[in-house]
Order: structure tokens, then C-alpha cells, then sequence
């Protein structure tokens, strides 16, 4: 293989790899609160398309290098094998599953089939760590707003309702965390409530 068909197969690896890191930053802006669902769901994945990237360049790097000898051959096997057989799982199972890979309820709104409530559990222990979000609209308009992650250890989350037709409430032990609902979906800023204590408790 000649010099220059060396090059341009490197060139186009690195092409490439540039192409996964474009695809990757529309995903990341569309995780954000507000972004869409859609695009977050496809392309916010950092494992398979930043690993992919990487793996790309350093495959280019190593295209570019001329191994005439057999010590050179067997030195670039032992250093390309090793990245390859790191690489493949993770990106495989990067692809396979999005997200955090936890359990999640939906719970639909009463009022509006085009309004849920997300409800993901992102920890890795025994303690839930709930991740929330509203997802509004269908389709490809349709959107995710956050209302934040909550950790259950604290008591600060024990359960979330659709409190009326434009509200939701986050249910702690000792106070209640209340967001409205706006007619384009957004969010308002969280009100705290203290908890009024339980009257059957109580007798």
C-alpha cells in the first residue's frame, strides 16, 4: 500500500470520526431541560459516538504508519487488539440501551394524554435516586422538561401526583414541592409548601 492511499484512508477515518462527534453534540444540547425527545433519545449517547470517535483517530494514526518489518506487524496487533476488544462491548452495549438503563413509571396526565410524567430510577444502590421529567407534545415536537433528581434518603421524595390540571407535586415527609404546568409545557419555578401533618396520625 502506497504512502498516499495510506493518508486518505486515515483522512477518511478522521472524517468520520468527525462526523460522530457532530452527531453527538445536537443530543447533548437536546438533554438539556426543554430539548427534544426525539433527538435526545437517538443521539445523546456519549459512550458509542465519543468511544467511536476515538477509536476512529487512533486507527487513522495507526494507518498512516508503514510496518515493513514483522516485529513492527506484531507490535501494532498487540496495540490495536487490546483497544478493540475494550471498544466493541461498550459500544454494543451503548447501543442496545439509552438512558440510564433504570426502571421508569409513566404516569399520564388526567387532563391531557400529551403530558407525562417520567419517573426513572438512576441509582446504582440499594436507595432509589429518581430522576423526573415532563414530556410534553408527541412525535418529533415533542419535549422533556426537568423537574429535577431526588434522592429518597433524605425524605424529600416519597411520591409524585398530578395535583390538578396544570400542577404537579413532589410529596416529601415534611413539605410538598409544587410546579405549574405551563400552556407550552415549560415549567415554573418549584413552590415549597410545609407538609400538613397527617390528622389521622394524629388521633
Amino acid at each position: 500500500m502506497t504512502a498516499r492511499r495510506r493518508r486518505r484512508i486515515a483522512w477518511g477515518l478522521r472524517g468520520a470520526a468527525l462526523v460522530a462527534l457532530l452527531a453527538y453534540l445536537p443530543g447533548w444540547h437536546a438533554s438539556r431541560s426543554g430539548g427534544l425527545v426525539v433527538v435526545e433519545h437517538w443521539l445523546n449517547r456519549p459512550r458509542l459516538l465519543i468511544g467511536a470517535a476515538v477509536v476512529l483517530i487512533v486507527v487513522s494514526l495507526v494507518a498512516e504508519l508503514e510496518f515493513r518489518t514483522r516485529f513492527s506487524q506484531i507490535g501494532c496487533a498487540v496495540l490495536l487488539v487490546p483497544l478493540v476488544v475494550a471498544a466493541v462491548p461498550v459500544l454494543s452495549v451503548s447501543l442496545v440501551f439509552s438512558g440510564h438503563g433504570g426502571r421508569e413509571d409513566r404516569f399520564v396526565s388526567p387532563n391531557r394524554s400529551d403530558r407525562v410524567l417520567s419517573v426513572t430510577n438512576v441509582a446504582f444502590s440499594i436507595d432509589p435516586v429518581y430522576q423526573v421529567e415532563l414530556e410534553t407534545g408527541s412525535g418529533w415536537s415533542a419535549r422533556h422538561w426537568s423537574l429535577g433528581t431526588w434522592n429518597t434518603r433524605g425524605g424529600d421524595f416519597v411520591r409524585i401526583d398530578w395535583s390538578g390540571p396544570d400542577q404537579i407535586t413532589v410529596t416529601g415527609r415534611h413539605k410538598l414541592t409544587v410546579f405549574a404546568v405551563h400552556p407550552d409545557g415549560s415549567l415554573s419555578e418549584p413552590r415549597v409548601l410545609p407538609k400538613q401533618p397527617d390528622v389521622g396520625a394524629e388521633s
